[in-house]
């Protein structure tokens, strides 16, 4: 298993420190989420149906031609290579490990490049593999830029895939709604924006029949009954939407100002954290921890990811222990 964010509960006993006590910035998941409304028990006692609106629901707010619900878009990561024969499999790095992980899995021949090699020599792959804004290097893409590559894969059937986790706060960047284009898949997650990232729940935007095979790769029931009717409802939340994506771009550029006073200046950053490379990333990583701070430590390249402090306070208590561990 890879390492990820968010293991709280073994960061507290390997430093001692209660689980109430901790501040857990070791995430992309927003601090702001989506107000839960009460679960009818219905729900729970029913089995999930695929007519109860939420895919139209998020074909609206991804402006997706189609769309498929998923257990998160690991689920989809994971199943995708399963769909083709052996391919020449190029993904982004740094970024999101499982993607190159999923295929080399599965059998294909997977090579991890800096973009502007990756990019290079499109003819190298038969599917290539890009993380848009990307996790943790914060790598954009212009919309046009990325259709143009699509076509030249699409050309001798190859695919596009494009994992748009934490797009939800600049919206009109996403590729989503060209998804009729065959070879042109693009993952959402509805835990980072939403702060439901318990619910496990992600769509896959593609053409019908790619979806219908997924769809059957995955097998029935990929989300719960309850999650399904929460995210019906914070998916057509469009007053909710708006607000949220103005909390995350203010907190996140307090949150890069904050790094760049102790010279920690990001290296890049979105809508939901800060990525800072430093060779000194461990012993700050460590020192934070000694605090009852969480950050996500990577080893390659030596760097930390920042997510949003959930407010006031937690800002005042990131600043004290910058000043303590960077004086």
């Amino acid at each position: 298993m890879l390492e990820h964010g968010g293991r709280l509960r073994r960061a507290a006993r390997e430093y001692g420190i209660a689980l109430e006590h901790w501040l857990d910035l070791s995430t992309g998941i927003s601090p702001f989420g989506w107000p839960l409304p009460d679960i009818p028990a219905s729900t729970w006692r029913r089995l999930p149906e695929e007519d109860d609106g939420l895919i139209e629901a998020a074909c609206t707010y991804y402006e997706a031609p189609a769309i498929l619900p998923v257990a998160g878009s690991q689920a989809a990561i994971q199943a995708l290579p399963l769909l083709r024969s052996m391919s020449r499999v190029g993904v982004i790095a740094p970024g999101y490990a499982e993607h190159a992980q999923a295929w080399q899995r599965a059998g294909h021949r997977v090579e991890t490049q800096a973009v502007d090699a990756l990019l290079a020599n499109v003819a190298s792959w038969d599917v290539l593999v890009l993380i848009h804004p990307n996790n943790p290097g914060g790598e954009r893409f212009d919309p046009q830029t990325l259709l143009s590559i699509h076509a030249e894969l699409a050309t001798r059937g190859g695919w596009l895939v494009i994992d748009e986790a934490f797009m939800d706060v600049t919206p009109n960047e996403s590729l989503c709604r060209y998804t009729d284009r065959e070879g042109l898949i693009v993952l959402r997650s509805a835990g980072k924006f939403f702060g439901l990232a318990g619910a496990r729940a992600g769509f896959v935007c593609a053409s019908p029949a790619l979806l219908d095979a997924l769809h059957e790769q995955l097998g029935p029931w990929t989300l719960s009954g309850p999650t399904r009717h929460v995210l019906k409802q914070a998916l057509t939340d469009r007053a909710w939407h708006a607000q949220a994506r103005g909390w995350l771009l203010q907190t996140s550029e307090r949150l890069a100002a904050l790094l760049a006073k102790y010279g920690w200046v990001p290296t890049a950053g979105c809508g939901l954290f800060q990525w800072c490379r430093h060779e000194d990333a461990g012993r700050v990583h460590r020192a934070l921890a000694q605090r009852g701070i969480l950050t996500r430590l990577f080893d390659t390249p030596a760097s930390l990811r920042f997510g949003l402090p959930p407010d006031e306070v937690a800002f005042e208590r990131l600043d004290r222990a910058l000043a303590e561990v960077l004086r």
